[in-house]
């Protein structure tokens, strides 16, 4: 049977855990976003090198699992002379270098998909390569790809729950902590089960309703 009064008790130290989840994924996503862009376009450029430069770093961070670079981040740079780093800085630059590499293969499709009229006009326009990626590049490849976007938004907060290797006491971590305290392992977890579909199943909506209003916008 539940422990109702134990498991409300616990309800603050979870609802403290997840804005720790909240904002280590947030602020990898952001991060992440931006770095999938930078990367999306040397993997589209016509010089070999940097097409070469943005594969090989989608090779890396989609290649290596996230936990190990969650642990090189944290505890092997300092050993080389790098300044250590705090266990959020080292939890949101895991999430964003692994988010970027996802992203970039995401949007590579995007701008695939644009037509190249589109690209030429800009440039006969006397738009820099700077404008044509952030005014026409980047919105049309988010709202092709956004379905795969809000996918993978969502697989970052699951994610997340492997940033307790370094240190942080997120959702998933501090539920396994109050299991193991109150032996209400089924219970915390369905409340832990809960929370994140408090989190992805709003999120997934709202994603579905921004893509129909961008269908009906362009329509």
């Amino acid at each position: 049977m539940f422990d109702w009064p134990t498991l409300v008790e616990s309800l603050p130290l979870l609802a403290k855990s997840l804005l720790v989840t909240l904002e280590s994924s947030l602020a990898g996503l952001g991060i992440g976003f931006v770095i999938g862009v930078l990367v999306c376009s040397l993997r589209l450029s016509l010089h070999p090198l940097w097409r070469r430069l943005g594969g090989a770093y989608i090779f890396v961070f989609r290649g290596i699992p996230l936990l190990v670079q969650l642990l090189f981040i944290y505890y092997f740079l300092p050993r080389i002379g790098l300044p250590n780093v705090s266990p959020l800085a080292a939890a949101i630059t895991g999430l964003s270098l692994a988010a970027g590499a996802y992203i970039a293969e995401i949007l590579r499709g995007g701008f695939l998909a644009i037509p190249e009229g589109q690209l030429e006009a800009a440039h006969m326009l006397g738009l820099s390569p700077l404008d044509v990626l952030v005014r026409i590049q980047v919105p049309q490849a988010v709202r092709l790809t956004l379905p795969a976007l809000i996918n993978e938004m969502i697989l970052l907060i699951k994610a997340s729950s492997l940033i307790s290797v370094v240190g942080l006491a997120e959702l998933t971590r501090t539920a396994q902590n109050i299991a193991a305290s109150n032996y209400l392992f089924l219970q915390t977890y369905l409340v832990l089960a809960l929370f994140y579909c408090l989190i992805n199943i709003p999120l997934a909506c709202a994603g579905g309703l921004l893509e129909r209003r961008l269908k009906r916008r362009l329509a």
